[in-house]
């Protein structure tokens, strides 16, 4: 028996497939699961679905609102931006609100527009404010790929060298998780000639989730920008942005807020920020004040708050699917996604770790409150044909070279059968291998 600490709780698991069952029989959130769409296996039974850190599934109800839009579309033509059912003028504000409250924000501080690399280049626009001798870009080593091209291409932007103006935040040798000790250490050293702090909310290969205050405050002592990437964070943990200090931050929302592949993004300014006219940006009509947004001919009046960043109308067939989500989050609520989250997260490691570490390795930090709901599961002595097994086993994860598969239990939709499951499978094609 292994005794996991989740805040006040002790978690008593224990092998065998009863306690997946009681777990699964008592909890509270148990009935979301059906409100989602799972692919099948080649038997036609529900996969085990481990990937919500890449796509979320389907909700059911999101048919009917990308129905409703074309409905609308279909017999109000362009009247549907005021006399729609959600009228399209306002439809992108009250996810805004729903979105604050999942990434913990205040409504001013939160627009849904764009996708996420986008978004980045946005806020960079505003944000990164280069000079000859404070123009370098900070960022965790390994971080996902579309965020070191995102700096590399502003570096370049603004002339100056991308690997010379490039600062890495790197783990230490033979360790998997980047050290606050060595932030500290580069800033001390650096700090001076950095511009920007830009990391991941949570690692997308460890799952590591940052200290966002913690990297915050010390960027801020440096005169450092601060700004966070949380495509593998937003709808898995307490981001807690505002109370972060975070300059901006930005998210897909196609991973753990479920709204469909490539959907729209989100992204948070600061509300110190929200009222600065003179901050640089990109800018377009939809960014301007709704109330003369139609005179036309008005010059550029800024939305306050991050709002005051769109560019474009919103593109609503989009915006339909996090709307179905975002339903689902409302009623759920962050707290007890999270709470069971740990507990799902928590039964996974348990029977992992029976596997033993000549087997597999969790490169993952073991406090749940330095990690979401993914573990990366470092497998000794295998390549990429045991994840090909573990696919035809009906278990749909996430690999990463060179011998990484990345697993997220989703509470909203997975359940402690499906933990256990994974780990019998798994357990089944190692003891087959040669």
């Amino acid at each position: 028996m292994l005794e996991t600490e989740n805040k006040n709780t002790l978690y008593n698991y224990r092998s065998g497939v009863d306690f997946a069952l009681e777990q699964d029989q008592n909890d509270p959130l148990a009935a979301y699961r059906s409100q989602f769409l799972f692919p099948k296996d080649k038997n036609g039974e529900d996969c085990i679905y481990m990937t919500g850190n890449s796509l979320g599934l389907q909700p059911k109800q999101t048919r009917a609102y990308v129905d409703d839009v074309l409905s609308d579309w279909a017999n109000l033509g362009v009247e549907g931006h005021f006399n729609a059912k959600n009228p399209w003028l306002t439809y992108h504000e009250n996810l805004g609100d729903s979105m604050a409250k999942i990434v913990g924000a205040k409504p001013i501080e939160v627009v849904v527009m764009n996708t996420l690399t986008t978004n980045l280049h946005f806020l960079m626009a505003s944000f990164y404010k280069p000079t000859k001798t404070r123009y370098k870009i900070l960022i965790e080593a390994d971080a996902f790929p579309s965020d070191k091209y995102v700096v590399e291409s502003q570096l370049r932007h603004h002339g100056f060298d991308d690997t010379e103006g490039l600062v890495l935040w790197k783990p230490r040798a033979h360790e998997a998780l980047a050290n606050y000790e060595d932030l500290e250490a580069i800033l001390e050293t650096q700090g001076d000639e950095i511009a920007l702090i830009l990391i991941g909310a949570i690692n997308y290969y460890t799952g590591q989730f940052f200290d966002l205050k913690r990297i915050t405050e010390l960027g801020h002592k440096h005169g450092c920008i601060v700004g966070f990437d949380c495509a593998h964070a937003a709808g898995n943990v307490a981001l807690n942005l505002h109370d972060s200090g975070a300059d901006f931050a930005a998210w897909c929302t196609y991973k753990y807020l479920n709204s469909g592949p490539g959907s729209i993004a989100g992204c948070f300014v600061h509300e110190r920020h929200a009222y600065n006219k003179n901050l640089n940006r990109f800018a377009g009509w939809w960014g301007h004040n709704k109330e003369t947004r139609f005179g036309m001919r008005d010059a550029f009046d800024q939305i306050p708050g991050a709002a005051g960043w769109q560019v474009s109308n919103p593109p609503i067939l989009s915006m339909a699917g996090i709307k179905a989500s975002l339903e689902i989050f409302n009623d759920v609520g962050m707290d007890k996604l999270i709470e069971k989250s740990k507990k799902l997260t928590g039964y996974l490691e348990f029977l992992l770790n029976q596997l033993g570490e000549d087997t597999i390795r969790i490169i993952t930090p073991s406090n749940p409150n330095e990690r979401g709901c993914q573990l990366s599961i470092l497998v000794q002595n295998t390549d990429k044909t045991l994840h090909d097994k573990f696919t035809e086993a009906g278990v749909i994860s996430d690999w990463r070279e060179p011998n990484v598969i990345r697993c997220a239990p989703a509470p909203l939709y997975n359940s402690f059968q499906d933990v256990y499951y994974l780990v019998e499978r798994l357990k089944k094609i190692l003891n087959s291998s040669p």
